[in-house]
């Protein structure tokens, strides 16, 4: 058997390298010790000898309470500075791009025959350099707003101490410490709250404006851009606006009133109130007396004959509609530009005419019927806005009842049910049977709480049966309604409910006048509208209606004549009568909501389209109040009036029992004639003038046009700076044409065929 043996060989110099290390390792430590030691030794006596030095300065008493204070004013100063840096660090995104541009709009408006009728937005005017303003005007403001402007660096600590300690004396806030720097980088960068945040931010703004810009351009900039109350920015655009006059033509009264509006335009502007406007301005007066840049007997005229504004209670302004106006152009400008004049859809003889169609019937009836408001919409078939009343009165309530109050339409909803079932295989011939009805829990109920049995749908929608609607949207689906509705120009969101038929669901009055534009345009798309056109601050145009918008066919035609039929037998023959126009063709449909709350009359000629809304802010009930009185008598009114001078267009697909001639005899144009007796006439001559008449061929009769067709001329405006008159001409807009003869025949030639 063999034995195996492991003979293990250590390696002599294993023992020896850690030996080695080992006292490397021992050796480090006790430097370090060593170190530690003299390092210890040498702090002990640097110390000592600080400490010997330092107690030379030793003091005791008030001294040491002084070094205590400077030394702890000095940490919070330290740590102060930089909390505040830290919190102005913000700042520097806001001036990357240095000074902020303007970024509201600033829009001129424009009636359809080119006449200005308003403005919105703001008024804003930096064309005037800074030694074309009076000299008072500078010093009225520097006395008032800043009297150290041309001696601080954007911040006056003299100033905010002076202002601590009145305010203190006064035990309130008589003055304030911002310089007009400071003011000037709140206006451009900040907002208005009041916090620590916000006075440090407007503090390094201060000084950022003053390392950028010159005094005498902060002082331009500040006058430039500060708001002066009524829309108005800036002291040339405030001084054209409250004065009718130029910045640079302003005396010492004008220019102090116009200075107190700095510290706050909307209490001390002279249209809002002028016992305070003139007070403040008082105010001023005495500041440049005491700030020394006038003399008492300098500024005695100006104390004995205060300045006296323009009357700014102009209740020809259309405001409503300006105010709905101006929110399209901010649509249709989408923010790239902001400088505009505008051409509208408005005629303001027609707008005259409606807002007191409006204010007689609520004047005489409003009483009676327990009703205080009214609203109405006036547009042409492709829904360009003629005339808007949002209310009674624009100056007691801004509110625009046409367009923004969401109300129920009651009956007036049902064109657009029956004009859903004309499109889907019903006609005017077609029959329902009238019959108590009930879906689930609801069973709505006829006006008269009677029923006929079978009628058809013409009988229907002329006496308003409720049963008949809710029946077809049984049949055709009330999301096929809704989707109709939406069609034809309504914009509010409808409720898709049982009693949607019956105009359960609110919408606006503006919604109701476009829809029934698309009766009177043949079934085209009428989008409710007030620009016709739009041109820029360098004269370009950048929008026209004419040019930019595409009409498109949403009802098919022959659901639009069915349609036409049916409605003009509401106001011949049904719940309408009050609104018939004598010699027009006139369709509509009257509009009652439960408990009288609301009162509506729709209705629409070959010329216009219109909807009129009475009822309560409040929605209390009115007094039995229906949509055939008094609602129907005002779109009478307003729709009289609108068809006055103007060529009478015939309703789409509906036989017009009125017709045109041109007659070339004024012998042949008597008021009231006979048509049977042009019949004789075949072979009169051609003179001059010609004259265009109206054949009713229901009444056998002629009806003369009194004057020629309304056309505006332009009224001439003023040139502000040298006074004189000069026609109105906007480069680039559209001129208003006369309207077309549509319908005119020739009864020397055409007589015969008609």
């Amino acid at each position: 058997m063999w034995t195996e043996t492991v003979i293990i060989v250590r390696d002599p110099y294993q023992n020896r390298t850690k030996i080695k290390l080992k006292s490397r390792l021992l050796a480090l430590d006790a430097s370090f010790d060593t170190g530690l030691y003299q390092l210890r030794g040498l702090l002990a006596r640097t110390l000592d000898t600080a400490n010997s030095f330092m107690r030379r300065f030793t003091v005791t008493g008030w001294r040491y309470w002084l070094v205590q204070m400077l030394s702890g004013g000095l940490t919070l100063t330290v740590f102060g500075s930089i909390f505040a840096l830290s919190l102005a660090l913000s700042n520097f995104d806001l001036t990357e791009g240095g000074l902020p541009e303007q970024e509201d709009y600033a829009v001129t408006f424009l009636d359809r025959f080119g006449n200005e009728i308003g403005q919105r937005g703001i008024l804003q005017d930096d064309s005037f350099e800074l030694q074309d303003l009076p000299d008072h005007f500078i010093k009225a403001v520097l006395a008032t707003e800043d009297r150290r402007f041309f001696e601080h660096f954007g911040i006056d600590f003299f100033g905010l101490t002076r202002a601590m300690i009145e305010n203190a004396r006064a035990g309130g806030v008589v003055q304030g410490g911002s310089t007009l720097t400071q003011q000037l980088a709140k206006n451009l960068f900040l907002t208005n709250e009041r916090t620590l945040k916000r006075k440090i931010d407007e503090a390094f703004l201060s000084l950022w404006l003053e390392a950028r810009l010159t005094k005498r351009q902060i002082l331009k900039l500040y006058l430039d851009r500060a708001y002066m109350g009524g829309g108005t920015y800036g002291i040339a655009a405030a001084a054209k606006y409250y004065f009718g006059k130029s910045a640079k033509d302003i005396n010492l009264a004008e220019a102090a009133m116009l200075a107190g509006l700095f510290k706050a335009p909307t209490n001390y502007a002279p249209h809002v109130n002028l016992p305070k406007a003139r007070a403040r301005a008082k105010e001023v007066l005495v500041n440049m007396v005491q700030g020394g840049f006038m003399t008492e007997g300098q500024i005695v005229g100006a104390l004995r004959n205060p300045a006296t504004p323009i009357d700014k209670t102009d209740s020809a302004i259309p405001n409503y509609f300006l105010d709905w106006a101006f929110e399209e152009v901010k649509l249709l400008a989408g923010g790239k530009h902001r400088v505009l004049t505008v051409k509208t859809s408005i005629d303001m003889t027609l707008q005259k005419q409606s807002e007191q169609a409006v204010e007689r019937h609520l004047r005489d009836y409003g009483k009676q019927y327990g009703v205080s408001e009214a609203a109405a919409v006036l547009m042409e078939p492709d829904g360009a806005v003629i005339a808007i009343v949002g209310g009674r009165d624009y100056g007691k309530s801004q509110f625009n009842r046409a367009t923004d109050a969401k109300r129920q339409p009651g009956s007036s909803f049902k064109p657009f049910v029956y004009t859903t079932a004309m499109m889907n295989g019903y006609t005017p011939k077609s029959v329902v049977p009238d019959a108590p009805i009930t879906i689930g829990n609801w069973s709505p109920k006829n006006y008269g709480r009677s029923y006929s049995g079978p009628v058809t749908l013409t009988n229907a929608l002329k006496r308003s049966i409720n049963t008949i609607p809710v029946r077809l949207a049984q049949a055709i689906g009330r999301d096929k309604i809704v989707e109709t509705a939406y069609k034809m120009g309504v914009k509010t969101e409808l409720m898709i409910t049982r009693s949607l038929p019956l105009g359960a669901s609110e919408v606006t009055v503006m919604d109701m006048a476009t829809g029934y534009a698309v009766f009177a345009s043949g079934g085209k798309k009428a989008e409710a509208h007030a620009v016709l056109q739009m041109i820029d601050s360098k004269g370009r145009v950048i929008f026209d209606r004419k040019r930019d918008v595409k009409v498109e066919q949403v009802i098919p035609e022959k659901a639009i004549g069915y349609m036409n039929e049916m409605l003009v037998t509401v106001i011949e023959a049904g719940t309408g009568r009050r609104a018939r126009l004598p010699g027009i063709k006139a369709a509509g449909k009257t509009g009652t909501t439960s408990a009288y709350k609301d009162a509506w009359f729709c209705g629409f000629t070959g010329n216009y389209s219109a909807a009129v809304w009475f009822g309560n802010d409040n929605s209390t009930p009115t007094r039995r109040l229906t949509g055939g009185n008094l609602p129907a008598m005002t779109w009478q009114a307003i729709m009289n009036s609108a068809h006055q001078q103007v060529a009478l267009k015939p309703m789409p697909f509906v036989e017009d029992p009125v017709a045109f001639a041109k007659l070339h005899s004024p012998s042949q144009a008597a008021e009231g004639g006979r048509i049977k007796d042009l019949k004789a006439n075949r072979g009169i001559q051609r003179l001059t003038p010609e004259v265009v008449v109206q054949l009713d061929k229901l009444s056998g009769l002629i009806r003369v046009p009194q004057s020629e067709p309304r056309v505006q001329p332009l009224r001439p405006s003023v040139d502000q700076n040298t006074g004189e008159k000069k026609p109105q001409i906007v480069s680039g807009l559209i001129p208003m044409q006369r309207p077309e003869n549509s319908g005119l025949l020739d009864i020397t030639k055409n007589w015969r065929n008609n």
